[in-house]
């Protein structure tokens, strides 16, 4: 399945649909479908490098969340990495995979703006380059995930806090 890849394709085409006057719907979709490209292809990232088996797959996937994903990339984000994380990540977190951590942080608060906030308006320009910036993720994370910190951020996404502990 090519979930990731159909939100992105999608939100590109609701960026699009309306050649003179965008509805806000159209925008706001896009902003919400983005969002949720980047959601589901670190999922899917996660769950195919961390579990093996479909079924089993499927199953992991579901145990990700929002903000545990949201409490990662923020962690992931800043500078110098918490000292929790320094085994996993050293005393710097590639820059990639801090553009990928700061594209979900910056998605998934558009999108909350997108769903929640009707006193916002969104134009088309803005939302192209929202939907770029999920496009923008997904390429950083093919030039990281061969790197051992992406490891750490995947497991760290579905753990959040917890590794904390």
């Amino acid at each position: 399945m090519n979930l990731p890849e159909d939100l992105l394709e999608q939100a590109e085409h609701l960026a699009g649909r309306e050649a003179r006057r965008p509805r806000q719907a159209s925008l706001r979709r896009a902003i919400s479908a983005a969002y949720y490209a980047l959601f589901h292809y670190l999922i899917r990232e996660a769950c195919g490098r961390l579990v093996a088996g479909t079924e089993l797959r499927n199953l992991t996937s579901r145990a990700f969340n929002h903000g545990d994903m949201k409490k990662t990339c923020l962690a992931v984000s800043k500078s110098p990495v918490p000292t929790h994380l320094s085994p996993a990540f050293g005393t710097s977190v590639p820059p990639d995979l801090v553009l990928v951590a700061q594209a979900f942080l910056k998605l998934q608060q558009l999108r909350h703006d997108a769903d929640y906030d009707l006193s916002k308006t969104f134009t088309r320009d803005d939302t192209r380059l929202i939907v770029e910036s999920a496009r923008e993720a997904f390429a950083a994370w093919g030039r990281i995930k061969a790197d051992p910190a992406a490891d750490a951020f995947l497991v760290g996404l579905l753990l959040g806090d917890r590794w904390n502990r």
